[in-house]
């Protein structure tokens, strides 16, 4: 069983998904993770290609410190524009997605192409959207919590740069499966969406 659940950064996919493979004791895998962990290690080893890097990466590289933050986080949209470091990641991904570790019997995936591209057969998809002063507002008060000044006008410029980037990219763009389920969750509770997704399984 295999679950994909995508959208744009502060949508709320995330923290869905985390809750649904509990709630299912299913396997989770947070993809965008693995772009974060190559963009990290790009950062400090710009003389080595990113496409490499990803070729080469392991499970261990994803529980490096510092994943979460914005500079990483802008790295990471830039390099999974690029097709060899997407190429070489989805290789792990379908892996995992097909045989989800400790034996669990499926997996929840999220990103932006999980329902197009890493698992178009998915038998459950889900694309979760909200406006992008939601999601910037979501952000800010994350950043707000670390005690980053980041104003929120420069949190709104990055949350939208980042949806045009993201969405226009050649290379497996973000827009939702044909037969996914699309919940806008701007005005929607944590648990409120959650029911809505384990309504439609």
């Amino acid at each position: 069983m295999i679950i994909a659940i995508d959208g744009p950064a502060g949508a709320g996919k995330g923290t869905i998904a985390k809750l649904l493979a509990e709630k299912l004791n299913y396997a989770y895998l947070d993809t965008g993770l693995i772009y974060r962990a190559v963009a990290s290690k790009w950062m400090h080893q710009q003389s080595v290609a990113a496409a490499d890097i990803a070729a080469a990466l392991t499970p261990e590289d994803m529980d490096a410190e510092g994943l979460r933050t914005p500079a990483v986080a802008e790295a990471a949209s830039k390099i999974a524009s690029i097709p060899r470091v997407r190429e070489a990641l989805l290789v792990f991904q379908r892996h995992f997605a097909q045989h989800p570790p400790s034996g669990k019997k499926g997996a929840v995936l999220d990103g932006r192409d999980i329902g197009t591209v890493i698992c178009p057969d998915a038998p459950h998809k889900f694309f979760l959207t909200a406006t992008p002063e939601i999601r910037a507002e979501r952000r800010f008060k994350e950043l707000q919590a670390t005690g980053d000044p980041t104003p929120f006008a420069t949190v709104l410029a990055a949350v939208k740069e980042r949806d045009d980037r993201d969405s226009n990219r050649a290379t497996a763009p973000l827009k939702p499966a044909a037969d996914a389920i699309i919940i806008d969750t701007s005005t929607k509770s944590i648990e409120a969406v959650l029911a809505e997704v384990l309504e439609n399984l």
